[in-house]
């Protein structure tokens, strides 16, 4: 049977059950993906590195959060401090995340030790492990929504709407990540995390885990002393806070569609957004064109587009589009699992590459 279309029931998305041998089985693990040509030039015109725009990024991020956390602190205790209290959130729950993640692919900055800072740093804000989630993500590049494979999937099927509508107050993601965090630190890394983390690395997560939770029990330690709150709105807090914008543009990027197939352009989506978000979120929202090219820097992302988009689906016009794109599939998966949205393709692309492997996309009625 093929489940990728027919299964009713919730599958299995850990990475040691019965999806993970069934993707091994049917060819979809570390598979060949489609991509759509580029010359050899071009391509690595697009790939080249600089500090230059990463560095202008970085020192206004780092600015706007010593402004805007600063100055909600010297307000403590009037309504004057919310709206930096709200501003300083975002700055750090939120663009922490596509700081992480672009410095975790080592393409933000030219310069190495540069890009291990800021990830570190990202890493500590989001509360994920740096060690773990580095294999994680490249896991997920390797295995992009493949049921049994991915550690990122985010949106499983059925879909559990008031739990993703929960993720935008930072829950449950950061009590996991907290709580996955103090089990490193204990020494233990869940199965999953011993799938994907080569064990010559496992001793660094340890380490890792041990460092940002010392951190977080300062924090607290300082908050009981000061009998304040304060400290915690500033370290750790805006991971619940403020992590709306990052889940606001992390669910659009693969939810509502499909699962195990091997063209990007089948289970990634790219949306045209605002310049305040574009900035917050480092371009991820040409987010076909970074899985099909994860080498590409954030800040060519948008030449990149402009080169392919002749090949791939047409994206969606807003943020608010491509909710109503997903929302409407996440609801019919609710009864329908095995639905998916199908983007039409332009008639100047190549056709989707799903001749490889027995797995069918449910088409739209």
């Amino acid at each position: 049977m093929n489940i990728a279309a027919n299964h009713t029931a919730k599958r299995d998305y850990s990475l040691t059950g019965p999806e993970s041998a069934h993707a091994v089985a049917a060819g979809l693990a570390s598979a060949d993906w489609y991509h759509s040509d580029l010359p050899r030039k071009e391509m690595k015109a697009l790939m080249r590195r600089s500090d230059q725009q990463a560095d202008r990024d970085t020192v206004l991020w780092f600015a706007l959060l010593i402004l805007t956390g600063g100055a909600g602190a010297f307000l403590w205790g009037s309504w004057a401090a919310v709206p930096f209290f709200l501003a300083y959130g975002v700055l750090y729950g939120s663009v922490c995340d596509s700081r992480w993640h672009e410095c975790g692919h080592g393409t933000a900055f030219k310069t190495t030790w540069k890009n291990d800072v800021v990830y570190h740093i990202a890493s500590f804000m989001v509360m994920r492990n740096p060690i773990a989630w580095r294999w994680s993500h490249a896991r997920h590049h390797t295995d992009t929504i493949i049921v049994g494979r991915d550690p990122e999937i985010a949106v499983m099927r059925p879909p559990e709407m008031a739990l993703l509508a929960l993720k935008f107050f930072g829950l449950p993601s950061a009590v996991y990540d907290l709580r996955a965090l103090l089990r490193n630190a204990w020494g233990r890394l869940s199965d999953d995390e011993g799938d994907f983390i080569p064990e010559a690395e496992q001793g660094k997560a340890v380490f890792w885990a041990r460092v940002h939770m010392a951190i977080y029990c300062g924090a607290v330690l300082w908050a009981v002393l000061a009998w304040s709150i304060l400290p915690l709105m500033l370290i750790g807090g805006p991971r619940l806070y403020g992590c709306w914008h990052m889940v606001m543009m992390g669910l659009i990027q693969h939810g509502g569609l499909a699962e195990d197939v091997l063209d990007h352009r089948l289970n990634s989506r790219t949306v045209y957004i605002n310049p305040i978000s574009r900035w917050l979120y480092w371009n991820m929202n040409y987010h076909v064109e970074h899985h099909m090219f994860p080498m590409v820097p954030y800040h060519a992302l948008p030449a990149l587009h402009a080169r392919i988009k002749d090949d791939l689906p047409a994206p969606n016009r807003s943020i608010a589009d491509a909710y109503r794109d997903m929302i409407g599939a996440l609801l019919r998966q609710r009864k329908e699992p095995g639905y998916a949205i199908r983007p039409v393709l332009p008639s100047t692309a190549r056709p989707y590459r799903e001749e490889l492997h027995d797995v069918d996309i449910a088409r739209e009625s």
